[in-house]
């Protein structure tokens, strides 16, 4: 799919530059704070996996990069002339109205169009081959409700490539997924990352999973308590701590394992 590889290639290079930047920011809603005094800087580049217990404010903090959430107190710098795109948990996609697979991939090009514009020929073509570029175009007239979950999770990655973005934010791209279907997801996201040159950010709770495909890795409980290199974050004693109980990172056939109840396990 030259074309999208093209229009990705036209706002990338392969100098690291800064995209976006927490300092001391305190992220909540109302009065409650959810994390606080979070100091993170995203790259071009990055494959950045954020981890931590369940509610502890990861996919808060996902909000406030894609400036839907602002903070608290401290301040969210993000580079203007960088695109993001989001791709939610597919199970908060409203599946009441009969949309087909097309229909979801060319909501990606809406906000690139002007106010009251209908999509052109171009963005329903631009939208086909992104339903290429993830493997589904045979499925383009098919109702998204009627999808197994790793093709409606590819339609979604559809949509959010369809908006030409630079940066991919994922939350929980693999939730309730067969393993070979979490293969094929994570295969994408990589092969994105890898040849496209796009910026990854994902939060899963599933660590098997990010911590072979991550290149940085953030843990995250209330607020930030490690951001680095996944090599040096990811070890039994960080994750132990975080997640209050007895954690072992290891290796199996040159990939990582996590596995919980310590070596006993």
């Amino acid at each position: 799919m030259a074309l999208i590889i093209e229009s990705i290639a036209m706002n990338t290079n392969n100098t690291k530059s800064e995209i976006l930047a927490f300092e001391h920011a305190d992220l909540g809603y109302g009065k409650r704070r959810v994390l606080c005094d979070l100091s993170l800087t995203l790259e071009s580049g990055d494959f950045l996996g954020v981890v931590g217990p369940n509610g502890t404010g990861k996919t808060t903090m996902l909000k406030a990069m894609l400036g839907i959430l602002k903070p608290m107190a401290g301040q969210v710098r993000r580079d203007a002339s960088v695109r993001f795109a989001y791709v939610p948990q597919r199970q908060f996609i409203d599946e009441i109205f009969p949309l087909t697979v097309m229909d979801i991939a060319l909501m990606g090009r809406y906000p690139l169009l002007g106010v009251f514009k209908q999509p052109s020929k171009r963005d329903r073509e631009y939208a086909m081959e992104c339903l290429c570029h993830v493997g589904i175009e045979d499925l383009a007239n098919r109702p998204y409700r009627e999808l197994s979950g790793g093709q409606k999770q590819r339609t979604l990655i559809a949509r959010a490539l369809a908006a030409q973005p630079q940066v991919l934010i994922l939350d929980e791209p693999t939730n309730d997924m067969d393993i070979a279907s979490e293969y094929s997801i994570m295969e994408l996201l990589n092969s994105l990352h890898e040849t496209e040159s796009i910026t990854v950010v994902m939060v899963s709770h599933l660590l098997n999973v990010v911590v072979n495909y991550a290149k940085k890795l953030a843990l995250i409980d209330g607020g930030l308590k490690m951001v680095g290199d996944i090599d040096q974050v990811l070890s039994s004693k960080n994750l132990s701590d975080i997640y209050e109980m007895d954690v072992e990172v290891g290796m199996c056939s040159d990939k990582r394992v996590v596995l919980t109840g310590g070596r006993d396990a």
